[in-house]
């Protein structure tokens, strides 16, 4: 934190000078006007040793001077640890400048007012047709749009209808024509209805809506695929950013599975275990709180697959409870072990085959943990004829890319429970996990009914040998 040195200051200003400059003689040769043009300044910032850039905006304007740590370097922290979910105690690279130069468009003229001319006449009225709304079959209105003026107020329910467009009017919603010809409807809210529905709803057992099963089934699954789809645009590993060999999931506060993104199926098979293992295993560790981020790999202890593909966990807290939460598991390319690529055919040990990690904090209290990862990875060379990892920068990259992938997970698990309530998120998620053992259940008995109780198989290996 702090100033900066004034050669570096000036540096950075002449820079910026040059490219509006630039991007200003450009918008003139297009013809445009140049007054009133507004200057956007962005830095492309990183923390040494970390591959992962943010686009940071200046708050000051054109032309006046800026304090590197006050305008770009705290917009920087703020943004990586909101992707991230941590912040990195490093010094700051600038990789880039970059300026847009914006000319104003004509401003919008305010919107007339109109006279309330209330409710439209018969002749606007083009058919009444019986439809279903929310709170059941109503014989409603249906209005020509053309025919309607500015001023006109429509009470729904009702129809309005155009050559491009139908527009339904909700019961209880008012339409208003605008005077620019738009409709603008008022949704009213009556938190007296609302409040007793919800007391009378906590009273009952909340019941499963098959539509609304398939809409939490969607959801779940689409807060798994968008932490794939960060893990991919953070990471920085031939592995994990083009091959995709990653997965991610999200979790019941038991370790149960809630969703897996249709990623490595082998992974989502072991990763239950593998939360699960995490909650005992912290349980007498002092326990997990907010903030906290673990990381395993072995295979035999603490659920894993494979010693490369390595699990990041993170709790899903509301107030003080648990109750999701989300994992990403990465093949790392290597991670030491007697042999590059942490997979040799001539290990006899698992210890030969990399570093093993039970049960670790990666993130804690939302700091970085880079030392005590760095010590787990590079264990391995403490033993004869064996080796550390040998890619540490890619490992450390990665990993931070897959916190950031829980990170996001957490967002939309939070983002998903305001916009209903936790009782009706953890309730359909458990008739989500019903529905699902219900159908293994129902497949499991067709198959006994058609091929018995006991079923068997022989593959065979790359030299013949059967195996039963």
């Amino acid at each position: 934190g702090g100033g900066e040195e004034g050669e570096v200051k000036r540096n950075r200003e002449a820079r910026f000078r040059q490219l509006v400059d630039r991007c200003k003689s450009d918008l003139k040769d297009q013809g445009y006007d140049l007054e009133g043009v507004s200057v956007h300044r962005y830095l492309n910032l990183r923390y040494e040793g970390t591959d992962t850039a943010i686009f940071t905006e200046s708050k000051g304007g054109e032309g006046e001077e800026t304090d590197f740590w006050e305008d770009y370097a705290e917009a920087f922290s703020g943004h990586y640890k909101r992707e991230f979910g941590f912040d990195l105690s490093r010094d700051i690279i600038v990789d880039d400048y970059r300026v847009r130069c914006v000319v104003p468009g004509a401003a919008l003229p305010p919107q007339a007012a109109v006279p309330d001319l209330g409710h439209p006449p018969a002749s606007c009225r083009v058919a009444k047709k019986r439809s279903y709304f929310e709170d059941g079959w109503h014989d409603v209105d249906v209005w020509d749009m053309d025919l309607l003026k500015p001023g006109h107020r429509v009470k729904g329910p009702a129809i309005v209808v155009q050559s491009i467009s139908t527009v339904v009017v909700e019961v209880g919603c008012l339409a208003r024509i605008t005077s620019d010809g738009d409709i603008e409807i008022d949704i009213p809210r009556s938190k007296g209805v609302e409040d007793a529905a919800k007391e009378e709803k906590e009273d009952k057992e909340l019941q499963a809506d098959p539509v609304m099963l398939s809409i939490f089934g969607h959801r779940f699954m689409g807060i798994a695929e968008s932490m794939g789809k960060t893990l991919a645009r953070t990471s920085v590993s031939v592995n994990i950013k083009e091959r995709l060999d990653f997965s991610c999931a999200l979790f019941d506060s038991g370790g149960g599975l809630v969703a897996n993104a249709p990623h490595i199926p082998v992974h989502l098979g072991a990763m239950q275990s593998a939360v699960a293992f995490q909650i005992e295993h912290w349980a007498t560790r002092g326990g997990m709180k907010e903030g906290d981020v673990f990381v395993s790999n072995h295979p035999q202890l603490a659920g894993g697959s494979h010693l490369p593909d390595i699990t990041v966990i993170t709790p899903v807290f509301q107030g003080d409870q648990i109750v999701f939460f989300v994992a990403s598991r990465g093949h790392h390319s290597d991670i030491g072990g007697i042999a590059p690529g942490s997979m040799p055919p001539a290990s006899t040990t698992l210890v030969e085959e990399g570093a093993q990690i039970i049960g670790c904090k990666l993130v804690d209290n939302g700091v970085f943990q880079e030392k005590a990862i760095t010590d787990l990875l590079m264990a391995p060379a403490s033993l004869p004829n064996n080796f550390g990892t040998r890619n540490l920068r890619d490992n450390l990259s990665d990993l931070r890319a897959q916190v950031a992938a829980n990170t996001m997970g957490i967002r939309l698990v939070k983002e998903l429970i305001g916009e209903y309530d936790l009782r009706t998120v953890l309730g359909y998620m458990r008739y989500i996990q019903k529905t699902a053992e219900s159908s293994v259940r129902t497949m499991l008995k067709q198959v006994a009914k058609e091929k018995g109780s006991v079923l068997t198989a022989t593959d065979y290996m790359d030299d013949g040998t059967p195996i039963n």
